[in-house]
């Protein structure tokens, strides 16, 4: 069963997916858990198709994984395991991990068996990350850590975590940094969930107190995290980017700690065949069609100035595809278009400004009203406005913060500058003075 979107993929990525559509007649049953349909999928290379072959992957091209997830959901099984153990971990550890960490950890994302989070902000190392002053001391065949992290995406769910720590405060802060693996279930670690402006709590605080790593979970050699950390951040922006991300979202969980994967599959995907992608995730991900869909309902498509609008949201979206096609096909040739994460993660954000605008001019007076919990939206929804008006006001509240998680805009900004047009980099000593000898915010 084949499905037709906009999506285009690289030349030969089609009869990858024909293969899909062969794979997924002989395989899909909804009567399996989600565990053990999520490792028949990660197994057969289809949960994270663009990691290359020794990883469970396929080398697919990121518009190719869209159009995979696509196929999944027109399919009517169950898709990937969502989260940042696909997004993040696994190319990372897939990049700059041992045979033995491929088979440990990447096995176990792909397959939905462990949740992942990040643990690299903390307080007063945020835009200035490899400023962190959370500690591993090596303790024999372990390490030791110690200090907090702050903005931690799903810590409350997660298995493991990413984490940065330093190592060596005897050397320039770039260079004393290690990347691990830690268990997110010990004893030493506490997380607190942070509740945000939406009414939800996406993020969290975690407080790591002689908590404990295996030397073996050490990812890319002791003090040398800041190159690994680059590959994990380069892959954040790609995703949060515009013309980045997965098909569709899921609502089963990875992980143990929600439960997801002892239920049945099938209960997981809608009556009509499709997955369950929300609007709220459509839009940020550069969607013009949830707009125009309120558009439509609130008699504003004839609208001049809304018109223009849902015009260059669906271009700004359009870019960011076909940037993602142009990098892919660049990295064919054996090149690369340097600074296009950045780029990406630029335009998101730029994308998320113009959704907010839009969207409360779209859905006028109404925009004032938001639900903060389940109960407020159901009762928005169901009795005061459009359902979608809700989606406009999480997104009007939300679109303050891609501009700052995942790297800051002015980051974004002075990477580009500095490292693909060759700009002078403002004067600092940091490069060549131990961590130690550096001043600290109080």
């Amino acid at each position: 069963m084949s499905v037709t979107t906009s999506e285009q993929v690289a030349p030969g990525e089609e009869s990858v997916l024909a293969e899909l559509g062969r794979w997924l007649e002989a395989n899909w049953d909804p009567d399996l858990t989600v565990g053990a349909w999520w490792e028949r999928l990660g197994l057969a290379g289809w949960s994270a198709p663009t990691l290359p072959a020794h990883a469970y992957g396929r080398e697919l091209s990121r518009n190719g994984a869209v159009r995979v997830a696509q196929e999944i959901a027109a399919f009517g099984a169950l898709g990937a395991p969502a989260g940042l153990g696909l997004l993040l971990a696994a190319p990372t550890i897939a990049t700059h991990g041992t045979r033995q960490q491929v088979e440990t950890y990447v096995r176990d994302i792909v397959t939905g068996q462990q949740a992942w989070c990040q643990l690299f902000s903390e307080p007063s190392a945020g835009s200035d990350l490899a400023g962190l002053q959370t500690r591993a001391v090596r303790d024999g065949e372990e390490w030791v850590v110690n200090g907090q992290k702050v903005w931690t995406s799903g810590g409350q769910y997660a298995d493991l975590g990413m984490l940065l720590a330093r190592t060596d405060p005897d050397v320039p802060k770039h260079q004393g940094i290690t990347y691990f693996a830690v268990d997110m279930h010990q004893p030493g670690v506490e997380v607190r969930p942070l509740r945000e402006m939406t009414g939800r709590a996406l993020f969290n605080e975690v407080f790591l107190t002689d908590a404990r790593v295996p030397h073996d979970a050490v990812i890319g050699g002791v003090n040398q995290g800041w190159a690994v950390a680059n590959t994990t951040l380069a892959n954040e922006r790609a995703g949060l980017g515009s013309g980045g991300g997965n098909g569709a979202a899921e609502v089963a969980q990875p992980g143990t700690v929600v439960g997801d994967l002892e239920r049945r599959a099938g209960d997981f995907v809608q009556a009509n065949g499709q997955r369950g992608e929300s609007a709220t995730l459509r839009a940020m991900r550069g969607g013009a069609s949830v707009l125009i869909d309120l558009a439509r309902a609130l008699d504003r498509l004839g609208d001049p100035l809304v018109r223009q609008g849902l015009a260059q949201l669906y271009t700004w979206g359009a870019i960011g595809r076909f940037n993602s096609l142009r990098l892919k096909a660049a990295k064919e040739a054996g090149s690369d278009i340097p600074g296009m994460p950045n780029i990406a993660k630029l335009s998101m954000s730029h994308i998320m400004r113009l959704s907010r605008d839009l969207g409360l001019e779209i859905a006028g007076p109404a925009g004032m009203l938001h639900g903060y919990d389940d109960a407020e939206r159901a009762t928005l929804s169901s009795d005061v406005v459009h359902p979608l008006v809700n989606v406009v006001t999480e997104l009007a509240l939300l679109a303050q913060a891609p501009p700052i998680y995942g790297g800051t805009d002015q980051i974004q900004r002075n990477i580009i500058g500095e490292r693909v047009l060759g700009l002078p980099k403002e004067p600092t000593n940091d490069r060549g003075t131990p961590f130690s000898a550096l001043p600290k915010n109080a």
